[in-house]
């Protein structure tokens, strides 16, 4: 019997050989890396987020544009099944005081080591440092391997190789070009949850005595966002979880008219009026820097930054000084490189697929993962889409594989 093809370790891909091998399949997957889910491993160093326990119509929304497509994913395998799925793996959950999702140990490695050995128990065969290279004439695949080039016959195949973030894990784009050669049509890949490099760069002062430090407790507001979180000062610019959750509108401004500006709140747990009373206040013959950390608890990075981007007649003025704390306007001008985000957004269109994720123009082909042209801010969404997305395109190739086998009974009977 004709094998099906994963190429991809990673969860997009682990999830549809789950699938097909569950259903009985044969299934072999190929990655290029020496062992499977190097990139998931990394991500969970800190702290495996699974997925966000919120109401699942606010769930579904953190995919902006591709809400409804995604959320075809997300009905059939969503953030509670994610969990019932780790508990299965022998690995309990809890729901952290910001709603995201951990594994009990707060690790990824036993996750994966339970997951690929319940996968080899179900006859899953990996072949690691197998780097796909596209299709021979004859429609087999190509694969570059330490003992040479191999080829491979596939009844289906589903390609999982993720964006271009972190390449040096394994993704890396490269797939691309083969795939447009198929006939699909693919989005420039772009960096998702990034950082980005501010105007005129910070100044050597602020860049030596707090590129790395946070911001905590701020909110920052760009349009109709906002929400309040921290985010890090980098060499550059800033980097970190409030500003990866605003990255796609501010990477699509930056792209539009070469920058964007949102407003950063450093006390947004007082209200204009109140920071406008403490600015206000008689300080006498106390400095500035004393009188904002005594009156608001203003030091540190909040204050450096202020004395960074506010004009010093505006830092002497009340009125001005109050309304920067409140509403500071940081302008940036470029997202750092696709190799440093977290994630990408780009990647095959829906259009170029069908209901079952299989490429239209390459029948038995079907993608999952990132490789497809969604995003999602960081807290469990971008792990939830990947792993219900190999669960779509893995119940596509048994639709396919149906369909394919039905056809060939039908013309045996003629």
């Amino acid at each position: 019997m004709t094998t099906n093809a994963i190429i991809g370790a990673g969860p997009a891909g682990l999830m549809a050989a789950e699938v097909l091998s569950q259903a009985g399949a044969s299934v072999d997957v190929y990655d290029a890396m020496p062992s499977g889910g190097r990139k998931f491993l990394l991500a969970g160093k800190g702290g495996l987020n699974l997925t966000h326990a919120e109401l699942f119509d606010v769930f579904v929304t953190r995919y902006g544009a591709r809400s409804a497509n995604v959320q075809a994913w997300l009905g059939e395998f969503g953030p509670q099944a994610v969990r019932d799925w780790a508990a299965g793996l022998g690995i309990e959950t809890f729901v952290g005081t910001s709603s995201r999702v951990f594994p009990k140990e707060m690790k990824a490695a036993p996750l994966l080591r339970a997951w690929i050995h319940r996968l080899r128990a179900a006859g899953v065969r990996f072949h690691m440092r197998h780097r796909f290279t596209g299709w021979t004439a004859g429609g087999h695949l190509k694969f570059e391997t330490p003992a040479g080039e191999s080829t491979v016959e596939a009844a289906a195949v589903v390609m999982a190789m993720g964006g271009a973030s972190w390449p040096q894990l394994g993704s890396d784009g490269a797939w691309l070009a083969a795939l447009e050669k198929r006939g699909a049509k693919v989005a420039p890949l772009l960096p998702s949850n990034c950082g980005f490099d501010v105007r005129g760069g910070w100044s050597a002062y602020f860049r030596e005595r707090f590129a790395g430090q946070p911001f905590k407790s701020v909110a920052i507001r760009h349009g109709d966002f906002l929400r309040q979180g921290e985010f890090v000062a980098t060499e550059t610019g800033v980097e970190g979880s409030l500003i990866y959750a605003a990255s796609a509108m501010l990477r699509d401004e930056v792209l539009a008219n070469g920058e964007a500006t949102f407003e950063l709140d450093l006390l947004p747990g007082r209200t204009a009026a109140q920071v406008a009373k403490e600015v206000a206040h008689p300080r006498g013959s106390r400095s500035l820097p004393s009188h904002l950390k005594s009156r608001l608890s203003l030091d540190g990075i909040k204050l450096a930054l202020l004395h960074e981007l506010v004009p010093a007649e505006a830092l002497n003025d009340a009125t001005k000084l109050a309304a920067a704390i409140k509403a500071l306007p940081i302008t940036v001008v470029a997202a750092r490189p696709i190799a440093e985000a977290i994630s990408t957004a780009g990647g095959v269109t829906f259009d170029s697929l069908d209901e079952n994720l299989m490429v239209t123009s390459a029948p038995g082909v079907f993608c999952a993962g990132e490789m497809i042209d969604w995003e999602a801010p960081t807290g469990g969404y971008l792990l939830t889409a990947c792993l219900a997305s190999g669960r779509a395109a893995g119940q596509g190739v048994l639709a396919y594989r149906g369909v394919v086998a039905s056809r060939a009974a039908q013309n045996l009977a003629r």
